[in-house]
């Protein structure tokens, strides 16, 4: 693979790309955006969609106008994923292309096992040429049904199956900051997600809703950990798609600081939900990044949280920086009693752990 020039791509279109200004299924831009997703296959990449819009596509089948509580909106998703479905395999028939319904809760990216399932149906599908649609499972995964959930969740497939890009179709086109006047400004790359880049996500120059531009800037930071190029660009302009894949400029692109992990490496960063915090000294710290060590209790300074042997801690610096994550050999009652000790085993084995 050439630089920027990506063959295996996720591509995430949020609900605003796949809706009219009436509120209904918009599909004219669904068909437009297929017909730039089968070129990328006439081309020989390989392609996993991430899709929203169930809900949206469910409401107006039903006449429920925007639904408002839970029943509501798991009802509206159930009927509208059948309908959305129907409509892509339409589309993407009239170009040969066979489809694949990918429904995904957490749980099955936390569990090492169904991670391993996901990846290996992920990967034989595209060596099929398939394309697979993915989508949250809205019916029954009640806290992801919130505004820009398929972002990290395109983030987490990209981690997946080792991408080279994600592309996040939006309703702007791209990361927008301010200048010293104040004046907002498109970012066509960036290489490191600072404090001032996190915090223009929520500024208002962003022009999307709340949380939109935020859970974009989570899912830059998995892509980032797991080596994977990201970019947001509009999707109501047409060639884009095809012309990032290729290596051209368009809306801004995230650049990985590491390079590309293996599997596991990317199941532990971002697969797991953090369920403790290990601080550490200088010393640990270096043995970790230098040196590739183990992590012992004798460099542990303090534990927070609750946690299990096998659970997943994040590893800090006494300054809360975030170095590493990795999986606890001792749950944290025993660990808090082998602090600073020497001889004493480890507290995460260096081959359940990844550098962040």
């Amino acid at each position: 693979m050439s630089k920027n020039k990506f063959n295996t791509i996720v591509i995430k279109v949020g609900s605003s790309s796949l809706t009219t200004s009436a509120g209904k299924l918009d599909l004219e831009n669904l068909k437009r955006i297929v017909a730039e997703i089968a070129k990328l296959c006439q081309a020989k990449k390989k392609v996993v969609l991430v899709t929203s819009g169930a809900i949206v596509a469910g409401a107006e089948k039903l006449a429920l106008g925007k639904p408002k509580t839970i029943p509501e909106k798991q009802a509206a998703a159930a009927v509208g994923q059948a309908r959305l479905m129907r409509q892509y395999e339409k589309a993407f028939e009239e170009f040969g292309l066979t489809v694949a319904q990918v429904l995904l809760t957490r749980d099955a990216i936390a569990d090492r096992e169904r991670y391993l399932n996901a990846r290996n149906t992920l990967l034989t599908l595209l060596a099929e040429k398939v394309v697979p649609i993915i989508n949250e499972n809205d019916t029954v995964a009640i806290d992801e049904i919130k505004i820009g959930d398929n972002d990290n969740l395109a983030a987490l497939a990209a981690s997946l199956i080792g991408a080279d890009l994600l592309a996040l179709l939006t309703d702007v086109d791209g990361f927008y900051m301010n200048n010293e006047e104040g004046i907002s400004y498109l970012v066509p790359e960036i290489k490191t997600i600072t404090k001032d880049v996190e915090s223009a996500a929520g500024h208002s120059s962003t022009q999307l809703g709340t949380g939109g531009m935020i859970t974009k800037i989570q899912a830059a930071k998995i892509c980032s950990a797991a080596g994977v190029h990201m970019s947001i660009i509009n999707a109501r302009k047409d060639g884009l798609i095809n012309k990032i894949a290729n290596g051209g400029k368009a809306g801004t692109l995230f650049i990985p600081e590491g390079s590309k992990l293996e599997s596991r490496k990317r199941w532990l960063a971002h697969g797991l939900q953090v369920e403790g915090t290990l601080i550490v000294d200088a010393g640990a710290e270096s043995a970790l990044l230098k040196k590739g060590t183990s992590l012992l209790p004798i460099g542990i300074k303090k534990i927070t949280g609750s946690f299990k042997a096998g659970s997943l801690v994040s590893i800090r610096t006494e300054t809360q920086k975030e170095v590493a994550r990795g999986l606890a050999a001792l749950g944290h009652e025993e660990l808090k009693e082998l602090i600073g000790k020497k001889d004493v085993g480890e507290a995460v084995h260096r081959d359940n752990l990844v550098i962040l």
